[in-house]
């Protein structure tokens, strides 16, 4: 058992082949690979170690927002409420408070383990949350693909707004993502303005360049994008793919019904490995949903719980 979590602590799980890299600071997602029998690694979900090497959010939670809050600003029950604006690419806050704090680990096993953070009212209230929520995220290898889960309850004495977002990067081992092909199961997506916020337009992807409810090339498009309208299967789960044809690899993010938006973006903004890897966000809401929240915002009573959970299939065609 890790005691003080540091930004490089890390955890190692496996199950036949299967690595996953995790980290209790800030329940992160930090590798995700394939022991080849030649003694070669596959990354599935590009990664790092080490919490200087992170590059573009990779692996972050993003909890109780996922994606920009225009302004930081917002209101709930009445009320206005004033985030940090955290930003680089504008006055806005983003991504919530727990992807930089230590959570706690149990029920480590081999292939599985759960980090467990509260946040609490009196210290999050200034800083614009005046709510109190637990918080669980658990990792564990399956025999398909590596399974992330979480819970939120709302442990406070008032109503909570409450979003979840994951931040992984996929790879089918191309140099750029150029040179691979994405499905990504949406019917909308949301307009931006120069800023990153959205407008409050959505737009239908059919006929458009962004229509990708099928296998399309990324090529040069520069994906900054959150899609909304989720398409599922009869067991109520939504897939978005990548793969590249040349090797027969793919990836498919599968999602249930708790998650209501998707966020794709090519990475353009890291400066040292820009389009090395697809980022497919699976989100319980969109994009500042705080200000809109009947894109998918959560209003957990006192009490009340909210869980969901998304895999990550890794297959050759």
């Amino acid at each position: 058992m890790m005691i003080d979590p540091t930004p490089d602590s890390e955890l190692t799980l496996s199950l036949g082949n299967q690595r996953a890299i995790v980290s209790p600071w800030g329940a992160s997602l930090r590798r995700y690979y394939l022991r080849e029998a030649d003694g070669g690694e596959t990354d599935i979900v590009w990664g790092y170690s080490g919490g200087s090497q992170k590059k573009g959010g990779q692996g972050d939670v993003l909890i109780p927002f996922p994606g920009r809050v225009a302004e930081g600003r917002y209101s709930f029950d009445g009320q206005a409420f004033q985030l940090e604006r955290n930003d680089k690419e504008g006055p806005n806050a983003i991504h919530g408070f727990v992807r930089t704090l230590p959570w706690k680990m149990h029920e480590v096993q081999t292939s599985r383990v759960t980090f467990d953070l509260t946040l609490h009212a009196e210290a999050y209230g200034p800083k614009g949350y005046p709510f109190s929520l637990a918080v669980s995220v658990t990792y564990s290898l399956e025999s398909q693909g590596l399974s992330c889960s979480f819970a939120v309850q709302n442990v406070g004495r008032q109503a909570a707004p409450v979003g979840v977002g994951f931040h992984p990067y996929f790879t089918v081992g191309t140099a750029l993502v150029d040179e691979t092909e994405a499905t990504i199961p949406c019917a909308s997506y949301l307009e931006f303005n120069e800023r990153l916020a959205p407008t409050g337009t959505i737009f239908d992807v059919a006929g458009t360049e962004w229509d990708y409810r099928n296998y399309r090339s990324i090529g040069n498009r520069r994906f900054n994008h959150c899609y909304v309208k989720l398409e599922r299967n009869a067991e109520g789960m939504a897939t978005a793919s990548l793969r590249h044809v040349g090797s027969g690899r793919a990836i498919d993010i599968m999602m249930d019904r708790s998650f209501s938006a998707v966020v794709v973006y090519t990475g353009d903004a890291i400066a040292d490995a820009p389009r090395r890897a697809l980022a497919i966000e699976p989100m319980t809401c969109a994009t500042d949903a705080l200000n809109h929240p009947d894109w998918g915002l959560k209003r957990l009573l006192p009490d009340e719980s909210f869980a969901g959970r998304f895999m990550v299939r890794p297959r050759r065609r």
